[in-house]
């Protein structure tokens, strides 16, 4: 056994819980589950995999993600959110890896003294996530603030990595290419302005508490525990805190997003409906709606809750509920946001 085939066996742990990373705190034993550091610990997953013929699933923090309660037998689960990075290329280009949390980007805007990351706030999951659904908040989006992205196409045998320009990338509403190829985003490059006074301090400390931890953040409770003590912190080091980070604390924490386990919101909103998808459910007087352990959020009704060791199961059958209701009444099958991944036959 050659070095780099000891290191993919070295890589891949054994019957996993999904549960433990996916903020739905659902899922079955994975056979195989690996957490790659670096875009070269990635690499040799990829590889093995394609030397053993094994399936894989590339995920970042789980924060959007159902999971099965029997997952694919022989299937390679791949983690990115160990893989963390954010580097200064030159005065105003930064290079972010895809398992960067997505709410570390503001925290870094704090430190350098940019507003332009200020949305990315409490966004649960990783760049990579972010680059892929394209994430927003309000009239922020991550396709815009992008200037090329790092990939790996799975389909091209010698896996190398691969660059595309922001433009070519097909950013709309949470849509991009990358949802119609079987790319896997390694990282990407954002430009920043350049800060007007000096950088009063840098972010290695921040990235080695999270990476001590990093494995309880796809709970979004630790999550936003996590990020708000965070930017305390800077606040406590005369770091002047905007009043756009202490909205979305207010609107977020107001809607009840970090109390039971879930994955946010359900569905992607269909503007031409006239309506957003929580709207649309509170008018069908569905909000607070139980089955088994899951629940439609009496808070917000596009959030589908765990909040009493719900199954996947649980979770699809209000999925569905809300499906058919809106379906009936307002001519429309609301597409869901969440990645559904199919259990093993």
């Amino acid at each position: 056994m050659n070095d780099r085939n000891q290191l993919f066996h070295t890589l891949c742990k054994r019957q996993v819980r999904l549960a433990e990373h996916s903020s739905y705190g659902i899922g079955g034993e994975a056979d195989y589950f690996a957490m790659p550091e670096t875009a070269e610990q990635l690499m040799t997953i990829l590889d093995g995999c394609k030397t053993y013929g094994m399936e894989y699933f590339v995920f970042g923090m789980g924060t959007n993600i159902l999971f099965p309660e029997r997952p694919r037998r022989g299937t390679v689960f791949i983690s990115l959110k160990n893989f963390a990075e954010i580097r200064q290329i030159d005065g105003s280009t930064w290079f972010i890896s895809s398992g960067l949390p997505l709410s570390m980007l503001s925290v870094a805007g704090l430190i350098w003294g940019t507003s332009g990351l200020h949305f990315t706030y409490l966004l649960p999951g990783c760049v990579g996530a972010g680059i892929y659904m394209n994430a927003k908040y309000h009239d922020d989006q991550m396709g815009d603030k992008v200037e090329k992205v790092y990939y790996v196409d799975a389909a091209d045998p010698s896996l190398s990595l691969q660059v595309i320009r922001a433009e070519d990338c097909r950013f709309s509403y949470k849509q991009s290419i990358f949802q119609q190829k079987p790319w896997i985003i390694v990282g990407a490059e954002i430009r920043v302005p350049e800060p007007e006074a000096p950088v009063q301090s840098g972010l290695g400390g921040i990235l080695e508490r999270y990476k001590e931890g990093s494995g309880k953040l796809s709970s979004l409770s630790q999550f936003y525990s996590f990020f708000s003590n965070e930017v305390k912190e800077l606040q406590l080091r005369n770091h002047a805190i905007p009043g756009q980070l202490s909205d979305i604390d207010k609107y977020r924490t107001g809607n009840r997003h970090f109390t039971s386990r879930s994955c946010g919101s359900f569905f992607k909103n269909n503007y031409a409906a006239g309506a957003s998808i929580g709207a649309l459910v509170d008018r069908l007087n569905l909000k607070g709606l139980a089955h088994g352990g899951a629940m439609i959020s009496p808070y917000h009704g596009n959030m589908i809750l765990n909040h009493n060791d719900a199954t996947a199961s649980d979770i699809l059958y209000l999925k569905d509920i809300i499906s058919e209701g809106i379906y009936r009444h307002f001519g429309f099958i609301p597409e869901p946001e969440v990645v559904i991944v199919p259990e093993d036959k």
